[in-house]
C-alpha cells in the first residue's frame, strides 16, 4: 500500500469490543485507509441496510454461529433461522449475531470477515 491515505471511503461494520474488529482496525490504520466504522450497538441497524447486506452477501453467510449470542439462543430459536426473512428479523433484534467484520467499499463491494491476506487482495483489486 502507498504511503498516502486512501481517497476512497469504507466503512466497518460490527461492534467495538470485539477481538477480530480490533485486528481489522489495526490493519486498516496501519495502511492509512481512511475509514468509517460503524458499531451496530451504538450506530444501530435497520432494515434497509441489513437487506442491503443479505443481498450481496446472503443471509447464510452473515449468520455468526460461532458466537456467544448465537450459543445463547435456544434450540428453537436457531432452527427458526431457515429463511431470509426469519434471519433478517432476528439479526436486527440481535446484531451481534452478524458476522464481523463487514467490509464495505464506496462502490459497495463486501468483505466478509477479517484476514490480512484477503484484506490486502481486496485493497490490490481495487474493491
Amino acid at each position: 500500500m502507498s504511503d498516502k491515505p486512501s481517497q476512497s471511503i469504507f466503512t466497518l461494520y460490527g461492534i467495538k469490543n470485539c477481538d477480530t474488529i480490533k485486528k481489522a482496525r489495526h490493519w486498516l490504520e496501519e495502511q492509512k485507509i481512511t475509514y468509517l466504522f460503524h458499531d451496530y450497538r451504538v450506530d444501530g441497524l435497520n432494515e434497509t441496510l441489513l437487506q442491503s447486506f443479505i443481498d450481496k452477501l446472503g443471509w447464510e453467510s452473515l449468520i455468526n454461529t460461532r458466537g456467544t449470542t448465537w450459543r445463547k439462543l435456544t434450540d428453537q430459536q436457531r432452527a427458526a433461522i431457515n429463511n431470509a426473512d426469519a434471519a433478517k428479523v432476528l439479526m436486527l433484534e440481535q446484531p451481534a449475531l452478524i458476522k464481523r467484520p463487514l467490509l464495505v467499499s464506496a462502490k459497495g463491494n463486501c468483505l466478509l470477515g477479517y484476514k490480512a491476506d484477503e484484506y490486502q487482495q481486496f485493497f490490490a483489486e481495487g474493491c
